[in-house]
């Protein structure tokens, strides 16, 4: 077992080296000791969803394998960004989720991001999971499994949210860089419900990424965005990774809006409606943004690099805006 896997916030790896069947079994079979021994119950519940790469498939059979040989009830979400899982967390009766995906990295990568309650696993909670595997600390059980389609529900959610942004009847025109990843199906009906003219540009999904890396963070892979944004007069471009849990945006001059820019717009737009409230940033963030958050108002905190530790921080400080440079 390359141990190398087991990151700070994920497990990640080339899929044809680093995962091997009986291996994601085992870390089926670890997750679940995990989350029987936390929660106490004879048969907790997990929700597992997945990214369009092709090996996705094979993994979750894996998982579910190990997962369910251990006494483990697994709802299927199916095909799915990662924070649709998220938002099963809060919104099924589950004790956790598992996402499928290699997020951002080249098509031979894959990995798991891993959910107990409504949170994700980190740091020691990781090396937890390996050390399980490595001892085979296992249970054994007999668990089921159905299917969920969580898009209705979370589209629904995001609608009634946002349904206020468009109150002025203005029609934004924005174009949507999916990169042939999870985001197409879900956000293109959002924004057309709420008004928007939306372009679709590489939503299909498609795991070999036929048309550029699904990475929003590098320049490169947002020239195309650049320039249908341009071609088209669009008032604004949105670019995702493959699991959409990484956004790029492109505005209507056809610059790219970095992590740290987005954070500036988001801040002093929360900042007008919550005077005086914390926002926290990782460390890859300019000054230059700590200073314009505490300019609007705000209370600007610097944290760690990392989605699971950014959002411990974020319950910990009761801050109502968190984010990375990597979107």
């Amino acid at each position: 077992m390359n141990v190398n896997i087991f990151k700070e916030y994920d497990l990640r790896g080339i899929v044809d080296r680093d995962f091997p069947t009986e291996l994601v079994e085992k870390i089926g079979k670890a997750f679940a000791a995990y989350v029987h021994r936390e929660t106490g119950k004879a048969k907790p519940r997990i929700s597992i969803g997945r990214d369009v790469r092709l090996s996705s498939p094979g993994l979750r059979e894996a998982l579910f394998k190990g997962l369910k040989s251990s006494g483990i009830d697994v709802t299927d979400l199916g095909i799915c960004p990662t924070p649709l899982v998220y938002f099963s967390l809060f919104n099924l009766p589950v004790d956790g989720g598992v996402m499928i995906t290699g997020s951002h990295n080249p098509k031979e990568y894959n990995g798991f991001k891993l959910c107990f309650k409504k949170t994700t696993l980190f740091g020691a909670q990781i090396q937890e999971i390996r050390k399980i595997v490595e001892r085979q600390d296992f249970v054994s059980g007999s668990g089921e499994s159905d299917t969920f389609d969580v898009n209705p529900a979370y589209q629904k959610w995001q609608i009634e949210r946002h349904s206020s942004i468009l109150k002025s009847g203005a029609e934004l025109k924005v174009v949507v860089d999916a990169g042939n990843g999870t985001a197409g199906p879900v956000i293109v009906p959002i924004l057309r419900q709420l008004g928007c003219k939306v372009i679709e540009l590489f939503c299909e999904p498609d795991g070999e990424f036929p048309n550029h890396h699904p990475d929003p963070t590098i320049a490169a892979n947002l020239q195309m965005l650049v320039s249908r944004v341009k071609s088209e007069k669009a008032d604004l471009g949105l670019a995702f990774d493959g699991d959409s849990d990484r956004l790029g945006i492109v505005d209507n001059n056809g610059t790219i809006l970095w992590g740290d820019e987005i954070m500036i717009i988001l801040a002093r737009d929360i900042l007008t409606r919550h005077p005086g409230t914390k926002i926290i940033g990782e460390v890859k963030c300019s000054t230059r943004m700590y200073h314009q958050i505490a300019k609007a108002g705000g209370k600007p905190i610097m944290w760690k690099t990392g989605h699971s530790l950014i959002k411990n921080k974020m319950k910990e400080e009761h801050a109502l805006l968190a984010g990375e440079m990597s979107g």
